[in-house]
């Protein structure tokens, strides 16, 4: 009997990705290409849905090209929750000032509508409940807001469907206009069974939205994986080299199929404290550009500042609270390049012999292992040097898109070593933040007992241990590394209907690689960083009140 295959693809930030991927989750091949960003002006990023599906046709044709079409049994998207803008004729509608027709998405991290975000915070509609009690400029509606405030005439009077990045990509597949759940609810404030609340939209000033049954926003929904319309359109087919009619799941956004491709992970033989407990004590952290922390839970819990409760928006018939760290990958490469020995640091990873071709974070680890005294852990390295991660703003568990990045420790030297260190205190923060989002779980009753990494930064070991150091809890990496690609192509097993659920299809294609234990030596070094960590919160928000007093 020959082989089947799903395709998985995933649009990241700056990427598109495709796998060919088993009925038992492995990874036959995987192709890449860079996708465009454009900031036209600070705090505004968009991009080109054209060029994007224009990617994902050339990667699913590199990953399918040795393979019998009828052996690909069916194709899942996932991607950044991005905002799309189409007119009537499906057409890109700008969503900048330059009036450029083909940069028609706003970004994830454009976060051109802080004001409007505030704004609609400041309502205390009823649907906030769902998001921690504060609209984030990542989300959709502020970003509406904007367009119609601002680009009244350009874009919004010209605008038909306003899509969810993941929900362009299944419609351009499949011609359907169904909206995935994990996008409608986790972004655009949909809650099943209700639906959309239409006072919401009328009290934020966007009264035309709810016209003609939310026509322009979607009027139809479905949980992840659902097969979609007929199949791909002859059209798509065509662009993508795949057959007609093949399965297309619904979508989901990229940290969510991260979050398939690990959390349900069949751990038994690991001696995990999770083992024979429900998948309710798992956590998963998809790390890249930013983080997402998601868990699950089997009844609504509402956890200040940390988005959700979202039921079916990753795992049907499963509430989900996401929490989430705005920059850390791409923090911790704003650290390390803007910092006076970065040069050096380049020409010394090029000159060593085990680094050529590597990255410089493994060079990195490498030099700070060299610094610590025999026998010590590099983690006490960082006693006297603290970061506060928030460069981008909070996204949880305090929900503020005002706070700032903070660094307590520096000298005047700017040696590799003080690089190194520096790039040790970055990560060793964004570990406290992840602690600081656990703790506002637990408190809210959530029992997390194991972490399930995946990402760009999962692949970092000392970014990975410090995870387990910091919260006292053991880290799952997964056996495919690209464990976002494995969600995706969940989404298309689903929809073939080869796993009659969700649940089957993660038990049976995600499995675990790697456990990485903390060391609980290090517990009491941590509590002592992180009481200056939420130390450095408090000083923050003292100059803020000191600097606004009159």
């Amino acid at each position: 009997m020959a082989e089947v295959y799903y395709v998985g693809v995933d649009v990241g930030t700056a990427s598109v990705r495709a796998a060919l991927v088993t009925r038992t989750g492995l990874l036959k091949s995987t192709a890449e290409e860079p996708i465009s960003i454009w900031e036209p002006q600070a705090d505004h990023y968009v991009q080109s849905s054209t060029e994007i599906w224009d990617k994902c046709c050339t990667v699913v044709r590199r990953v399918t090209h040795n393979v019998e079409k009828s052996q690909i049994r069916g194709i899942g998207f996932d991607a950044t929750c991005s905002l799309v803008v189409l007119d009537q004729s499906f057409q890109p509608v700008p969503v900048n000032q330059d009036g450029d027709i083909q940069r028609n998405v706003v970004m994830w991290m454009d976060h051109r509508a802080e004001e409007q975000a505030a704004r609609i915070t400041n309502s205390s509609h009823r649907v906030l409940s769902r998001v921690g009690g504060v609209m984030s400029p990542e989300m959709q509606p502020p970003k509406l807001l904007w367009l119609k405030e601002n680009l009244r005439e350009s874009c919004w009077n010209k605008a038909a469907h306003f899509f969810d990045l993941p929900d362009f990509l299944s419609w351009k597949a499949t011609g359907s206009l169904t909206r995935s759940l994990c996008t409608l609810v986790c972004k655009w404030t949909y809650c099943p069974p209700e639906g959309w609340d239409a006072s919401f939209w009328t009290s934020i000033g966007l009264e035309d939205l709810p016209e003609n049954n939310f026509s322009r926003i979607g009027s139809v929904t479905c949980p992840p994986g659902s097969s979609l319309g007929e199949g791909l359109t002859q059209e798509a087919a065509t662009d993508l080299g795949l057959k007609p009619g093949t399965a297309v799941g619904a979508s989901l956004i990229d940290a969510h199929a991260g979050g398939l491709g690990v959390i349900g992970a069949d751990v038994k033989g690991f001696h995990l404290p999770c083992e024979d407990q429900p998948i309710t004590s798992r956590m998963a952290m998809i790390c890249g550009t930013s983080t997402c922390h998601m868990a699950i839970s089997e009844r609504p819990l509402f956890v200040p500042g940390v988005w959700g409760p979202y039921l079916s928006a990753m795992v049907p018939d499963m509430w989900l609270n996401e929490g989430g760290q705005s920059a850390t990958g791409r923090l911790i490469e704003h650290i390390v390049k803007g910092h006076a020995a970065y040069t050096h640091l380049q020409e010394q990873a090029r000159q060593r012999v085990p680094f050529a071709g590597k990255n410089i974070y493994s060079y990195l680890n490498s030099h700070l292992s060299l610094m610590v005294n025999s026998g010590s852990a590099v983690d006490l390295l960082g006693s006297s040097l603290h970061v506060w991660p928030d460069f981008h703003g909070n996204r949880s568990p305090l929900a503020d898109q005002t706070l700032k990045g903070m660094v307590i420790g520096l000298s005047l030297s700017q040696t590799l070593d003080d690089l190194a260190l520096l790039y040790l205190a970055t990560i060793q923060a964004l570990a406290l933040g992840t602690l600081h989002i656990l703790e506002a779980m637990k408190e809210a009753g959530h029992d997390i007992q194991t972490l399930f990494l995946c990402g760009g930064l999962s692949k970092n070991p000392l970014f990975v241990q410090i995870h387990a150091n910091t919260t006292g809890l053991p880290v799952v990496l997964p056996d495919q590394m690209e464990a976002v690609l494995i969600g995706a192509g969940i989404l298309g097993a689903c929809a073939s209907q080869d796993y009659s659920t969700i649940q089957e299809a993660m038990e049976k294609m995600a499995k675990v690689g790697k456990v990485v234990q903390p060391d609980h030596e290090l517990q009491s070094f941590y509590k002592k960083k992180y009481k200056v960590f939420l130390q450095l919160f408090a000083h923050q928000r003292e100059y803020q009140t000191l600097m606004n007093q009159r």
